[in-house]
């Protein structure tokens, strides 16, 4: 990608999403020198898929953004995990939930966290089933050092981004829904949906928070 770049995409991103949306740059396989560029342009939030590609990039970059997990969390990657990120957006089960706790309790961290809506019920994606995430939230809540601060669900990948709305529609409903059970210490404050073919959707059905990696820093390899 031509110099420059990146950071144009990212400042014409900006320009268009509305004042209360805010971008995650999704840097999987990214070098530190494009995430830098994309900071440049005026990314404040990092997202990574992989434990071990984040710490590479955190070290030369560091607190400078903040930095989100949007992948899926193994166990093991944990303890490593809560030493980078601020916000883990994939929580989708007690277990993954006690682990994140415990190491954090350990480190005197609090830890925010986004519950992984399963919204199409798609078998061999991770995140909880609609109908059992307020549930979990109720358990999660009762975690001294984790904190729920919201929403997160991936959609389709590809194809008509129209075909992801009922699933953001769907997401957004249980949302509000699990605000509106006021279950103590659970803020709900995000509602993370939509990447570079679907954004635009999920902002209409509610998102106040995009993922999104191809439109800042162009196809991968």
């Amino acid at each position: 990608m031509e110099t420059g770049l990146i950071r144009k995409n990212v400042e014409a991103i900006l320009e268009g999403l509305p004042q209360n949306v805010e971008l995650v740059a999704a840097a999987k396989t990214r070098t530190t020198s494009e995430i830098e560029e994309a900071i440049e342009g005026g990314v404040g939030i990092i997202g990574e898929n992989y434990v071990q590609e984040a710490a590479g990039a955190f070290r030369d970059i560091g607190h400078k953004v903040k930095w989100h997990f949007i992948g899926h969390l193994q166990k093991n990657k944990v303890k490593k995990a809560i030493e980078i990120f601020d916000v883990i957006e994939t929580v989708d089960s007690l277990k993954l939930a006690e682990a994140i706790n415990r190491k954090c309790a350990a480190l005197g961290k609090t830890m925010s966290v986004f519950i992984e809506i399963n919204s199409g019920k798609e078998s061999q994606k991770s995140g909880v089933y609609p109908e059992d995430a307020i549930k979990l939230v109720k358990k999660i809540a009762l975690l001294s050092n984790i904190k729920v601060r919201g929403l997160m669900t991936m959609g389709p990948l590809s194809g008509d981004p129209e075909n992801a709305r009922p699933y953001f529609s769907n997401t957004k409903e249980l949302f509000d829904k699990i605000k509106k059970e006021e279950i103590a210490g659970v803020t709900m404050d995000y509602l993370s949906m939509g990447m570079t073919n679907s954004y635009k959707v999920a902002i209409d059905e509610g998102a106040n928070i995009v993922r999104i990696g191809t439109k800042i820093f162009g196809d991968r390899g």
